[in-house]
């Protein structure tokens, strides 16, 4: 079940002048805080990651020849550094609003049950569809490694979301 599309993932690349760090933003920020929200159950968590993330690309300029996914695994490695330092972990406070329909309630609770690891390779394989050797690469992880944090993940929310949601 594909849940989010990901940003284009060389926005950002104006040949004439360098990186265009705003169209990178518009691209990957929205997706990635929603996947770090998710990641840690802190929205503060999650703005401050991008944040930081951002900051952190813009100082590096030009030697970043991947923006999207480099700004997608600086933002999981200071998120993962900063929830552990202040022992954050899910579940997490769902929003009123905008409303969100059962289904959403139910995947979030779900994705709320899988290990760290787990929950950060769903998020970003089928949140952010980067493929198996990407995700490995943002999460510092062998392929064969997130692999089976995959298998794992899934096997654990068919359990909990039940047969409707096999798909």
């Amino acid at each position: 079940m594909q849940i989010g599309a990901r940003g284009v993932q060389h926005a950002g690349v104006n040949h004439a002048s360098g990186r265009d760090w705003g169209a990178v933003y518009l691209a990957e920020s929205d997706a990635l805080w929603r996947a770090l929200v998710l990641q840690t159950g802190s929205r503060e968590i999650a703005s401050d990651a991008v944040a930081e993330a951002f900051a952190q690309a813009i100082a590096r300029g030009d030697e970043i020849r991947k923006p999207g996914a480099w700004i997608w695994k600086a933002a999981f490695t200071i998120a993962r550094t900063e929830a552990r330092q202040r022992r954050v972990g899910t579940p997490i406070a769902l929003p009123s609003d905008p409303p969100m329909s059962d289904t959403v309630v139910d995947l979030i609770r779900a994705l709320a049950t899988l290990s760290s690891n787990q929950r950060a390779a769903t998020l970003l394989h089928y949140f952010a569809g980067y493929s198996l050797a990407e995700t490995a690469t943002i999460l510092g992880s062998s392929r064969s490694t997130v692999g089976v944090h995959l298998f794992r993940a899934r096997n654990k929310l068919r359990d909990e979301l039940g047969a409707d949601y096999a798909h």
